[in-house]
């Protein structure tokens, strides 16, 4: 008798092992990203299951979720099981949950440390494949006022415009200044670049009563500041 060929199916699996079930009875808390996942592609292929091919695809970027996130459409269709449907589920998932996390930044609304800065601008510039250089505009309680992209795809002098900087503070009415930038290098050393134009800004808005408070240097995880390392001369 021939023997009938093993099923990788999920449907083969106990209740307390399924995805799904799991989820209802016990709650998202206790499943793993992989399981998240394959509640998302519903279905693997003949030869690997939702799940096993979910822990595939979180291998290949070091089971970090946020580097899942920047993968395309087309790079997740790269996977073997997972066609446009599917790539467009997961991308459309982790987007949710990137807007979730923008939505909390958008509650800071006053600024006490530099690690608040990177709470309000990680969500928006974290994650970015090009560099933006964005300033938050304080009134004298450290209010934020606004925050705003000034430049996209890189810091130098040409781009980091100081005048347009100090016109915008004074429409505002902002009497300090905050620049930030993304490394999306993942490195939190500035560059000379770095130091340089934020010499430049310090001393054209102290000029003008406005006082540059700090520079930070946005990664996916971490920041550094210019202030907390005393290099606000």
């Amino acid at each position: 008798m021939q023997q009938k060929p093993y099923s990788f199916s999920i449907k083969n699996w106990s209740d307390d092992d399924k995805p799904r079930e799991k989820l209802v009875q016990k709650g998202t808390s206790v499943l793993s990203d992989a399981e998240l996942i394959a509640i998302l592609i519903r279905i693997g292929s003949k030869n690997e299951s939702a799940v096993e091919l979910s822990k595939r695809i979180l291998s290949s970027t070091n089971n970090n979720l946020n580097e899942l996130g920047k993968l395309s459409i087309t790079q997740l269709m790269q996977f073997k099981g997972i066609g446009e449907a599917k790539a467009v589920t997961i991308a459309a998932a982790l987007e949710i949950g990137r807007r979730r996390r923008g939505e909390a930044a958008q509650k800071i609304t006053k600024i006490n440390s530099s690690k608040n800065v990177f709470e309000l601008l990680q969500p928006k510039m974290g994650e970015l494949p090009h560099e933006e250089f964005w300033i938050v505009f304080l009134n004298n309680s450290n209010t934020v006022l606004h925050a705003g992209q000034l430049s996209k795809g890189g810091i130098t002098g040409t781009l980091v415009d100081v005048r347009l900087v100090l016109k915008q503070s004074l429409e505002i009415g902002a009497v300090g200044l905050i620049l930030a930038h993304n490394h999306p290098s993942g490195t939190l050393r500035p560059s000379e670049a770095d130091k340089q134009i934020t010499r430049k800004l310090k001393v054209a808005a102290e000029a003008l009563d406005i006082k540059v408070l700090d520079h930070i240097i946005i990664t996916q995880k971490e920041y550094f500041s210019f202030a907390d390392e005393g290099l606000l001369f």
